[in-house]
């Protein structure tokens, strides 16, 4: 008997995550991205996987909740976390890779598969039939004018922002010092220190630096997701909101002075050679003129080259709670499923795992199997859990993270010990998923 074919709609990380796993599954797979006849605001490239924010997928280390998702993932065999381990770059004790390399690959493996049809296509309505929807936050109107149609409901949104690349020979080593926080890891970011008088005459020009107008409705209807706050809109909030976010310097020194300064811009690095150096925690709104005049201002960063400035661009996410199920399949449509920043997970990693179960389910639904739902012992559950029941009328973006887990069966006080036993039970429970369903 012939298989069905599956339609999946997007190809960022969620989509390319999930064709490549109904593919896997022997089950022909469309997979349909409007690149590059058609462009979203944050898109530069027409490749698959392209990481249009930072090139971090968080922290590496399992007993952080990003590095414990990364590592469910290559238990179970994701596409995204292998081409991120291969492309990946020093950043201490975080998984960033060379985001060029790293989606020219997903690329051209996913091209060269035999079950993967990549269509260069926008699509406007939702097909019928199996399809994976993974358009991200940035859905075109007319596709999401077709959601709004089928569920019922308008779209929540927030704002998302981006931060700018730094070419590595503008950048002064005399001033910026190598490091890694608490010296942990291989001393991967460069730190340009600030003494008491550069930082507050920093903080006060970034207060009054000129931003981009936003549209009267994008001003009403929007929020700003707290994870990706715009740099101006901390300097905003007091004197010292930067000095606790990103540009704390605890647990770093310049080893030429042997002192802790004032405060810190991290730049990490985004390619394998170091050419290129991204602003950690620098989402900004701010004009381009201004991103480079306050910016410069920066101690290391006087002759710095941008090549790529700031962006922020409007993301949108549907209302998960009312509209799915944990196993990603819509509650009055169960043909359909979602994942990625479109259903209200934040972050690349928890996008690849979206990917990973709604494309492992369409394919089940394809071969005439159950759906499969994981324990919320494991990160990538608890999360698709706590998407599916959290709140309606409250419903942000989650990110992964461990006060989403259900308690241990003991209190366990200190914490490093405590995500450990979080990260134990979890990857014991996967495996057992495996040894279960495959």
């Amino acid at each position: 008997m012939e298989k069905q074919t599956i339609h999946v709609i997007g190809g960022g990380l969620a989509g390319t995550e999930a064709a490549w796993q109904i593919a896997s599954a022997g089950v022909p797979v469309i997979l349909w991205e409007m690149r590059p006849n058609r462009y979203s605001g944050a898109h530069h490239t027409e490749d698959l996987a392209e990481l249009v924010c930072s090139n971090s997928f968080g922290a590496m280390a399992s007993d952080r909740a990003a590095g414990l998702l990364h590592e469910e993932l290559r238990q179970l065999g994701s596409v995204v976390i292998s081409k991120a381990d291969e492309h990946a770059v020093p950043a201490g004790g975080a998984l960033a890779v060379d985001r060029g390399r790293f989606s020219q690959d997903l690329t051209e493996t996913l091209s060269r598969h035999p079950l993967i049809e990549l269509r260069r296509e926008e699509l406007r309505v939702i097909p019928e039939g199996i399809v994976v929807l993974a358009t991200g936050p940035l859905t075109s109107p007319e596709l999401a004018e077709d959601l709004r149609r089928f569920t019922g409901m308008e779209y929540l949104s927030f704002f998302d922002a981006a931060s700018p690349i730094i070419v590595g020979e503008s950048i002064n080593r005399d001033i910026a010092f190598m490091a890694s926080r608490y010296d942990k890891g291989e001393a991967a970011y460069l730190n340009c220190p600030m003494n008491k008088e550069q930082y507050l005459q920093f903080w006060q020009e970034l207060r009054t630096a000129e931003q981009v107008e936003l549209k009267d409705f994008e001003r009403e209807t929007a929020k700003f997701f707290e994870a990706c706050l715009p740099i101006e809109e901390q300097a905003q909030r007091g004197e010292d909101t930067m000095r606790y976010g990103p540009l704390k310097p605890v647990g770093l020194s310049d080893s030429r002075t042997g002192e802790r300064p004032y405060a810190v811009i991290q730049l990490r690095q985004e390619d394998k050679a170091g050419q290129l150096w991204n602003m950690v925690g620098f989402q900004t709104n701010l004009r381009w003129g201004e991103q480079k005049r306050v910016f410069q201002m920066i101690p290391g960063l006087e002759n710095a080259e941008f090549v790529r400035l700031g962006v922020m661009h409007r993301n949108t996410f549907i209302n998960a709670p009312q509209l799915m199920l944990p196993s990603l399949q819509f509650k009055e449509r169960p043909t359909l499923l979602a994942a990625g920043q479109l259903i209200g997970t934040e972050g690349y990693t928890a996008a690849a795992a979206g990917g990973w179960l709604a494309g492992t389910n369409a394919a089940r639904l394809a071969l005439g199997k159950e759906p499969l739902t994981i324990s919320n012992t494991t990160m990538m559950g608890a999360l698709f859990e706590f998407i599916s029941s959290a709140s309606p009328k409250h419903f942000q973006p989650m990110p992964p993270n461990f006060g989403i887990f259900p308690e241990l069966g003991e209190k366990i006080k200190n914490k490093q010990e405590r995500y450990g036993r979080y990260r134990d039970r979890a990857l014991a429970e996967v495996r057992e998923f495996v040894t279960r369903n495959f």
